[in-house]
């Protein structure tokens, strides 16, 4: 089996109908994303969207946000989202391991990302991947609050 990684650059039927699918299983609460929502965050300069295909069907998507602030070039990654029915085939470490690439060729200082405590096979990924987990608080502020 081939996992092919690339990045999106524009709003396709396919990669519309792809978020449609795959936003409901990273999130219950988040809002289904119109093609004008994509291409937004397609074309959006602080972010590289990347696809994961199998068999030329998208199974994952992984979002890399970088931003230059006053300390250097920061690089986090985002809604990571492997399809049900291709998790445990590599699909997420394809995808990681792209984004850890680009942030790595742009020259970001470090590259962060959260995942949630009941996800144990994703923090092992991300530990086989070489993260560490920070001694460090994640503080939030909801738009609606």
């Amino acid at each position: 089996m081939t996992i092919d990684v690339e990045v999106a650059r524009e709003p396709s039927d396919e990669i519309v109908s792809a978020f449609r699918r795959l936003l409901p299983q990273l999130s219950r609460s988040a809002a289904a994303l119109d093609r004008a929502a994509i291409e937004r965050m397609l074309h959006h300069d602080a972010n590289t969207v990347f696809i994961a295909r199998v068999g030329g069907q998208i199974v994952g998507t992984l979002t890399l946000v970088m931003v230059p602030i006053p300390s250097g070039l920061r690089a986090r990654i985002e809604d990571v989202v492997v399809d049900g029915a291709a998790r445990g085939m590599g699909v997420g470490s394809a995808l990681t391991a792209a984004a850890i690439d680009v942030a790595r060729s742009a020259n970001a200082r470090t590259l962060d990302l959260t995942s949630r405590p009941e996800r144990d096979s994703a923090g092992r990924l991300y530990e086989r991947l070489g993260f560490r987990e920070r001694d460090s608080r994640v503080y939030r502020l909801a738009g609606d609050e």
